[in-house]
């Protein structure tokens, strides 16, 4: 199947490719910084590597929260980066408007979870004919996945990719139902797991939201295990201090001894 995101795993050792880099753009330093730090870690252990930030966090739970430095300059941010190291890059996008022009820029288009089931939004980021990475809603099932992708299929892009990130229970909680892993691979579509936004407690902190990053490896290994094609992983060189997401993100000195135990698992179910 000619597909970006298949195409990414076309090794002949069993390999998952990695989305990851911080929530947020907070300032050019730090992004760069995590970007060159993941790209080395990856190329040593040769897993395909997509780099992420948003130019914008469209949806913090206070309009006090740092949003990030908006479209303009985080596009521009994310230019420079991936000229500077040679990475493919993706982001999120909120507006049918900004496709086409974000296009010129990434690599990879991402839906936000919450946007999932905007139909001009998706129709949008198709018809640019960039791959698409769309964030399963934490509160849709995963067979309702099909008519997200009923309607990437009327745009003619078959470059999609579904991301899980866990299902709203109860209030400020998510769990992760693993059977959505083989449920959505039935699609046709690759399956990659949010590890850092499943352990999120929504709200959790009243007026941001909390996590339990603890839990990332945990959940991280039973997704590689289940057969997911990628995963998606936030994270910063000071998670406390971080100004976006900071409780459910990874340290990024973990980040390699982390990845290499995922790549033993990976190996072993081939």
């Amino acid at each position: 199947m000619n597909n970006f995101f298949f195409d990414l795993i076309d090794k002949p050792d069993p390999v998952f490719f990695l989305i990851a880099g911080p929530c947020v753009i907070e300032n050019y330093d730090t992004t760069f910084l995590i970007a060159d730090h993941l790209k080395k870690i990856t190329s040593l252990l040769d897993i395909p590597f997509i780099f992420k930030a948003s130019f914008d966090k469209a949806n913090r739970t206070s309009l006090q929260s740092f949003r990030g430095p908006g479209f303009e300059e985080g596009l521009n941010i994310l230019g420079s980066i991936k000229k500077e190291l040679d990475v493919p890059i993706i982001s999120d996008i909120h507006l049918p408007d900004q496709a086409q022009k974000a296009a010129r820029i990434l690599d990879v288009i991402q839906i936000p979870a919450f946007l999932c089931r905007q139909t001009d939004l998706i129709l949008a980021a198709c018809d640019t004919g960039k791959p698409v990475n769309i964030k399963k809603g934490q509160f849709l099932s995963p067979l309702e996945c099909q008519n997200i992708l009923n309607k990437t299929t009327e745009s003619g892009n078959t470059n999609i990719c579904i991301t899980e990130r866990g299902s709203s229970f109860g209030y400020n909680n998510l769990v992760v139902d693993f059977r959505s892993i083989p449920i959505i691979k039935s699609m046709g579509v690759p399956i990659v797991f949010d590890a850092t936004h499943s352990v999120q407690l929504p709200g959790g902190a009243t007026n941001s939201s909390a996590g339990e990053r603890q839990f990332v490896p945990t959940l991280s290994k039973a997704a590689i295990a289940a057969g997911a094609h990628g995963l998606f992983i936030e994270t910063h060189p000071d998670p406390e201090k971080a100004l976006c997401d900071g409780p459910n993100s990874m340290p990024l000195n973990d980040m390699k001894d982390f990845l290499s135990a995922l790549l033993m698992i990976k190996k072993a179910v081939g």
